[in-house]
């Protein structure tokens, strides 16, 4: 589902000033696990500390475990979506 109005945000740095992002798609996968997924055009420094950020969050709340399963991942281009699913569809159960 598109992230535009629920107002999933993960607070991230870059080059010293705290900022909001807002992944492009939250997914439910088959297994309960959800995905984030964000779609770019380009692998910039501020796409890549985005990134770091979010890892940092899904590993957190993977830890916490209260919070289900949660996956993050980027598409380049439209042909990636297939793949990023079946990836993650991989690596549950």
């Amino acid at each position: 589902m598109k992230n535009d109005h629920l107002g999933f945000e993960v607070l991230y740095v870059h080059k010293g000033v705290v900022r909001k992002y807002r992944p492009d798609f939250l997914i439910r996968l088959t297994s309960g696990t959800m995905l984030v997924l964000e779609v770019k055009g380009q692998n910039t420094a501020e796409a890549k500390a985005k990134r770091r950020f979010l890892d940092e969050w899904c590993r957190a709340v993977n830890e916490h475990g209260g919070f289900g399963r949660w996956a993050s991942d980027v598409s380049y281009k439209p042909g990636d979506v297939h793949d990023i699913l079946a990836e993650h569809g991989r690596g549950e159960g």
